[in-house]
């Protein structure tokens, strides 16, 4: 901290913590300086000497780009319904990028326009790299201080609305845990070939990746795929010694695997590369949302056999999509870490099926397929310049603290009514969904879950006045977790609670049914 920064923010500090709330003030208080100038760019040197103390030629370069750039395109946001208007006649909407703005990216702003994605032959780009190997750093050291050796197989989850933001993140992570890198045409930035990173300078050994890609990556990256899968090929065939080269080794020992029982060269070859998988031609999805919404399911091979069926269609340069059940089960039972990143704080694993279904699904697949959970780590890279990478169990903590039952946050949810309402129940089949799959739901967050959206009684009156059929879904997976055995260790005073309430909504539903 400058000596500038630290007057202005006088006071003990102890931990990190301390210093970001620090400067978070002394940023609130800039900003309200020139809020009351009108963020006129002459009052920038004024506003820093008036809050800092003395003249901050960084902080001042920063505060001219709020009130030149990011100010007024803020104040452009309102153009989103008249573009939208525009658009739906047929008329001429402006176009502008596409990405985060909560990562930094400000040239996505003024929202509403025409965007338009990423050049997919610049896929990983240079930035995506550092943050790729990053990632995969963050993860092996993580195994590595944890378990005392290396991984042998990643699996990963890839999703193309991530590739778009983040300028490929996760193909990066794939290229840097198989200890390759891209080569970029200086001009274009394009990705025009791979290089294999010499084993001194890489320094470990090389991980096997396999990757579940999400429908959408396969139908807007085609080319990644073969990028990924010349990756794997070219270090699957390297002569290094298998404590060195955990490809290789893999592929030695599956190829003379499939040699044995009579599989030709060339059959045996191929299929022993494969290690890229998504879901049929033409779909999308996981398939373990129908599944838990039928509660047609009872045990982890229920859940495996139906994530093999949705997924388990290879993705090479010369077959797109064949059915590949057999390698999908082999290279999934291999799995040491199943891991799933995220790129931004616009959502969280509880707010979106699509994580405990991807992410969660391949956690239950290996668990079934090999008796055993594999670790299961989140990468996350909201800051690029601090990446991270927890354990899946200490992520779902972290978000149930500071959204699922954060009183802040419930309180702004209800104002949306029957919508809030809906997105409460979301959120409760989404946190059974990852447990069911994933097993990160501790009983004392169920018991918290109940006590805050259902026990409480002006939730009670608020889900009976703008939407009594949530509350009776919320209440319906909380008994379901308690019937499953997901929460252990329910008390009998809040299960009869529970089921007391169930009753109440159900007679409340039908008495409204009968009055139309």
């Amino acid at each position: 901290m400058s000596p500038a920064l630290r007057d202005a923010a006088p006071g003990l500090l102890v931990t990190n913590g301390d210093a970001l709330e620090r400067l978070d003030a002394l940023c609130l208080r800039l900003l309200r300086a020139l809020a009351e100038e009108g963020y006129r760019l002459q009052a920038v040197p004024a506003a820093v000497r008036a809050v800092l103390g003395a003249d901050a030629p960084e902080v001042a370069r920063i505060l001219e780009f709020v009130c030149a750039r990011l100010v007024p395109a803020l104040a452009r946001t309102g153009e989103e319904i008249g573009n939208l208007l525009h658009g739906l006649a047929g008329r001429y909407v402006p176009a502008g990028p596409s990405g985060a703005p909560t990562r930094g990216l400000a040239n996505v702003l003024p929202t509403g326009r025409n965007f338009y994605s990423v050049d997919p032959k610049t896929i990983p780009s240079p930035a995506a790299w550092q943050v790729g190997q990053q990632l995969a750093d963050a993860l092996l050291e993580k195994y590595l201080r944890e378990e005392g050796a290396y991984p042998e197989t990643v699996g990963i989850v890839i999703w193309g609305t991530s590739a778009m933001r983040t300028h490929g993140d996760d193909v990066a992570e794939v290229l840097a845990l198989l200890g390759v890198r891209p080569r970029w045409q200086q001009e274009s930035r394009r990705v025009v070939g791979l290089e294999v990173i010499p084993p001194a300078e890489l320094g470990r050994p090389r991980i096997d990746v396999t990757a579940r890609v999400s429908g959408f990556f396969r139908d807007a990256f085609p080319n990644l795929i073969p990028l990924m899968e010349e990756a794997i090929e070219l270090v699957a065939t390297l002569g290094e010694p298998d404590e060195q080269n955990y490809v290789a080794k893999h592929f030695r020992q599956d190829l003379a695997a499939k040699r044995a029982v009579g599989e030709p060269a060339d059959v045996a070859r191929r299929k022993a590369l494969y290690r890229l998988f998504g879901s049929k031609p033409g779909t999308y999805g996981a398939g373990i949302l129908p599944l838990l919404d039928e509660r047609n399911w009872q045990t982890d091979a229920d859940l495996a056999r139906v994530y093999a069926a949705w997924g388990g269609y290879v993705y090479t340069r010369d077959e797109y999509g064949a059915t590949a059940t057999q390698e999908f089960n082999l290279r999934f039972a291999q799995i040491a870490v199943a891991a799933k990143n995220q790129d931004n704080r616009e959502h969280d694993i509880f707010d979106s099926d699509d994580y405990m279904q991807y992410h969660g699904g391949m956690i239950a697949t290996v668990r079934a397929l090999t008796g055993r959970s594999p670790r299961s780590f989140f990468g996350d890279s909201a800051d690029p310049a601090q990446v991270r990478v927890r354990d899946l169990a200490d992520e779902a903590r972290r978000v149930f603290r500071s959204r699922v039952v954060n009183p802040k946050w419930i309180a702004s949810i209800k104002r949306h009514g029957y919508k809030g309402a809906f997105e409460l129940a979301a959120t409760v089949d989404y946190l059974f969904g990852y447990d069911a799959t994933a097993q990160v739901v501790d009983d004392w967050m169920y018991q918290r879950v109940a006590e805050a959206y259902v026990l409480d009684a002006d939730m009670q009156r608020f889900f009976a006045e703008k939407n009594p059929w949530a509350m009776r879904g919320i209440v319906e997976r909380l008994l379901e977790a308690m019937d499953r055995g997901l929460w252990a260790e329910a008390d009998a005073a809040t299960r009869a609670a529970l089921q007391r309430i169930y009753l109440d909504f159900e007679t409340h539903l039908e008495a409204r049914q009968e009055r139309r």
